[in-house]
């Protein structure tokens, strides 16, 4: 499961769990990764910043208060400070995903949001995000109206 896609996802992921961990705006990090990524000879680990990447990152920026709300609200007996950072930003990427981006699946948004849980949180995270974002999935009409 290495897709285009399920690297960009990785990859805003990233970029949304460096802005929260450093106190500073997404798009801040994003611009640095850019600016690395685009240097004349950028370090062998430098991460390529796709189209995608920027549009997730972009999204999320744009509906970050709705979507910081959402997840305080449902995320029963977590705050959203309390929670693990990775938890928190899987879930505003998957949140972003699943409410307002039309091109991609519900089901593969979940899928790869319990994956980057798995991947990058504690063994709980799976089934915490993907109950959170399945609420999400139900609610979905009446967030979007």
């Amino acid at each position: 499961m290495s897709s285009a896609r399920t690297k960009a996802r990785t990859r805003a992921f990233q970029i949304l769990f460096e802005a929260d961990h450093r106190g500073v705006g997404p798009l801040t990090v994003l611009a640095d990764w850019v600016a690395r990524a685009r240097e004349p000879k950028p370090d062998e680990g430098t991460p390529q910043v796709g189209e995608y990447t920027m549009e997730l990152v972009e999204g999320y920026v744009q509906h970050a208060r709705r979507i910081d709300e959402l997840i305080s609200q449902y995320a029963v007996g977590w705050t959203l400070d309390r929670m693990p950072i990775a938890d928190r930003n899987v879930l505003r990427l998957g949140a972003y995903e699943l409410i307002w981006e039309d091109r991609v699946p519900d089901a593969v948004v979940l899928d790869e949001a319990v994956e980057i849980a798995k991947e990058y949180s504690t063994d709980d995270s799976p089934a915490f995000v993907n109950g959170l974002l399945a609420r999400f999935l139900e609610l979905k009409p009446s967030i979007r109206r």
